[in-house]
């Protein structure tokens, strides 16, 4: 055991490293399996691999059983055609190491749910993401793929991150067990690819820098919709209804064309009306007409 290792499997040490995989495709469950393990223990093949004994068990389950529901021998329950992997699949990979997949809302994760910050690790799912919360060297951190970096979370932030995950709908599951407690950095294995080392320093810095950079970049887009909401002849507003300017323009115009056409007979009496003389000079034709 490294001394730098925590008490009761805590986390690995790494020489103080944090690992983390950012984002390749959609293998989130595999960056999720290799944070919390702190090291590139999995490829995609190898998920795939488990996910394809789980598939052949559950088979012979389903198809000795006289209920086999809306189940598709086919098809595979534990991954889907884009990547995505079961959380069977990630309890799979984890019992490897003997570690204990828990969903944080089981009588045995009561503890979890009141002290989060004792525990070690945590999984998260929604839809088709998944990421790991870890603790590494006594500090909390996300290492969501999404993100450059992994992201300090202070012990206080914890519990109140994991209710608004949990509020917005995520599944989250606690680990439990004996982490691996460093993998070798030097070896030549060091790198899955998508997979890097960094000091809690860098990370610290690199998450700052590209939240820096999103708000720049934010602050442009908005003025670039402004200027671009005077030249554009529509503006788009935040629920996506457009107000065309030209709609006013043309709508005027058809306004004043139906009053042009509903006025034009009063308007041809009215100038017959108003021309001198008009009036005696039809009755004087008819009267001619008469005499005749």
């Amino acid at each position: 055991m490294s001394s730098n290792a925590e008490v009761g499997g805590g986390g690995a040490s790494n020489g103080g490293l944090l690992y983390h995989e950012v984002q390749e495709s959609k293998l989130c469950a595999v960056h999720c399996v290799n944070t919390v393990l702190q090291g590139p223990f999995f490829s995609e093949f190898d998920l795939a691999a488990l996910a394809s004994d789980l598939d052949r068990t559950e088979r012979q389950m389903m198809l000795g059983s006289s209920v086999t529901g809306d189940f598709v021998p086919e098809l595979s329950h534990n991954v889907s055609l884009d990547g995505d992997f079961s959380i069977q699949v990630l309890q799979k990979a984890l019992e490897v190491w003997d570690l204990q997949v828990i969903p944080l809302d089981s009588p045995a994760a009561e503890p979890a749910q009141i002290d989060p910050e004792k525990e070690n690790a945590f999984i998260c799912h929604l839809q088709d993401h998944w990421f790991c919360i870890r603790k590494v060297n006594g500090e909390w951190y996300n290492f969501d793929s999404l993100y450059p970096a992994p992201e300090h979370l202070s012990k206080f932030y914890l519990s109140a991150y994991l209710d608004s995950l949990k509020d917005s709908g995520w599944s989250i599951f606690l680990v439990r067990g004996n982490f691996p407690k460093e993998w070798s950095v030097a070896s030549s294995e060091a790198s899955n690819g998508f997979g890097q080392w960094l000091l809690p320093e860098d990370a610290e810095r690199i998450t700052k820098s590209c939240n820096i950079a999103s708000r720049t970049q934010k602050g442009v887009g908005q003025q670039q919709q402004q200027q671009q909401q005077l030249s554009d002849p529509y503006i788009q507003y935040d629920d996506g209804q457009m107000l065309f300017d030209d709609e006013d323009e043309d709508l005027k115009a058809a306004i004043a064309a139906s009053l042009m056409e509903s006025s034009q007979p009063a308007a041809a009496t009215t100038a017959s009306e108003t021309q001198p003389g008009s009036s005696e000079n039809e009755n004087k034709i008819s009267e001619e007409k008469k005499e005749e």
